[in-house]
């Protein structure tokens, strides 16, 4: 399939973007005033990150941002999704506005207006402020009080430019990962007990959308990181062990946004954490359905012994990315159909606000990076989410994973997710083979809906 072949299936007004975190590109962690936060903490551990290192440096965007912005006008994208990091603009997570951090997004977000690129900001993509980690972070439901008070200070600078606001990125990895299994900061091993963390930073969403609102954000959504669960047999245990995963990976985020409801299963758990109004407070009205989707999960039942009800199986039978993640395009496509059937009226329009692959292709000899794989890749999926609105799936946009290389948390520097490969040690920024295929992807679209 062409460029231009795919171009044609996808409609009039489709929104191609690239994303990025705060953390995986800014560096510049002890400038212009920004505080420590508990990635800084959680990297200074030895054996927390596979390599070794963190994002003291990163891709140094904080100092290069209008060389990226210019790669992005290059690329042709109409939207980049970014983050902001609450240490910039409040050092301790509450108190006094740290003004540089603010003017900082402030000119990038001047910047990529200028450059035909409408700003999607993302307020937390996990870099609390490690003072407020240390009172407790997300198991501490005032840490929600001082979220919504930086989504305020935020909203009031930015609201007038930002075209598009995600409160909380990935609240399930945030919580299962940073506070169920401990392998993303702050580490805490909590199992189940991280189901609290879940509905704080569920109820830190609704209160930042609520203030948002408030200074004049005219398209607050989401950023839910959703993924196809398959029992690994047919047995009812495994079948059941599957049922019970995807409502925590899955239901637990959606349902609460969509429904105002946990998932039955899971209700039991969090009843005496449930406070009179935090439902409605966390079911805010939605301008659209934000998607992160990388690949769907296999799940079977775990021995007796196991503290969790679940194991991971490896998904067999398709092509992998360098990271070991299964490439299944046609997952994508019957989830985002599974999801719209089942929410029906209640889910807005849909954005799939990441969607990405590691393969670690650099250089060669004559500078070109062929990372074809990546291409691949963007097609099959692109091609999903073009059947699943042929299917009557209302999709706003593809914003892939990521714009450039980056610090990829627990997995340090190996991965590289990017459109343009980033050399760590010079900054030197290469598009890749991808990056030109998405160029002229973008390009197809334009001309074939000039009219």
């Amino acid at each position: 399939m062409t460029p231009r072949d795919l171009a044609e299936r996808l409609p009039a007004g489709f929104r191609f973007g690239t994303s990025t975190a705060a953390y995986q590109i800014e560096g510049a962690v002890d400038e212009d005033g920004r505080g420590p936060s508990i990635w800084d903490t959680f990297c200074a551990e030895p054996g927390r990150i596979a390599d070794g290192s963190s994002g003291a440096v990163a891709c140094d965007h904080y100092h290069r941002s209008a060389e990226d912005v210019a790669l992005m006008a290059r690329l042709g994208t109409g939207g980049y999704r970014f983050s902001i990091a609450w240490p910039r603009i409040q050092p301790t997570g509450r108190g006094p506005v740290n003004a540089a951090g603010l003017d900082f997004y402030d000119r990038l977000v001047d910047d990529l207006l200028a450059a035909g690129q409408q700003p999607m900001a993302t307020l937390y993509h996990w870099d609390l402020p490690q003072a407020l980690e240390d009172d407790g972070g997300w198991l501490n439901r005032d840490t929600v009080d001082h979220f919504a008070e930086y989504a305020a200070i935020v909203g009031e600078r930015l609201g007038d430019r930002v075209e598009h606001w995600v409160p909380v990125n990935e609240p399930n990895v945030a919580a299962l990962l940073g506070y169920g299994t401990g392998l993303h900061a702050p580490g805490k091993a909590l199992v189940f007990d991280s189901l609290l963390v879940a509905h704080h930073l569920l109820l830190a969403h609704g209160r930042a959308a609520i203030a948002l609102r408030a200074a004049g954000a005219t398209s607050v959504g989401c950023a839910n990181n959703h993924a196809p669960i398959w029992p690994a047999s047919d047995d009812p245990a495994d079948v059941g062990a599957s049922k019970l995963f995807d409502a925590m990976w899955n239901g637990m985020f959606a349902e609460p946004m969509l429904l105002g409801r946990y998932p039955v299963d899971l209700a039991p758990l969090l009843e005496d954490v449930v406070r009179d109004g935090d439902l409605a407070t966390i079911r805010q009205p939605l301008d659209f359905y934000g998607v992160n989707y990388y690949n769907p999960m296999r799940i079977a039942a775990s021995d007796e012994e196991s503290e969790v009800p679940f194991d991971f199986r490896e998904v067999v039978g398709y092509p992998t990315t360098d990271l070991g993640w299964p490439v299944v395009p046609d997952a994508l496509r019957e989830w985002l159909i599974l999801f719209r059937a089942r929410f029906r009226a209640a889910v807005p329009a849909l954005m799939i606000t990441e969607s990405g692959c590691a393969y670690n292709v650099g250089p060669d000899e004559n500078g070109v990076v062929d990372d074809h794989e990546r291409i691949d890749y963007l097609q099959g999926h692109l091609t999903a989410v073009a059947e699943a609105i042929e299917r009557g799936v209302d999709i706003l946009g593809y914003y892939t994973w990521s714009l450039m290389d980056n610090f990829e948390w627990a997995d340090g520097y190996v991965p590289r997710f990017g459109l343009v490969h980033v050399d760590y040690e010079t900054q030197v920024r290469t598009p890749k083979r991808s990056f030109s295929w998405y160029a002229d992807l973008i390009a197809a679209h334009r001309r074939a809906h000039a009219d």
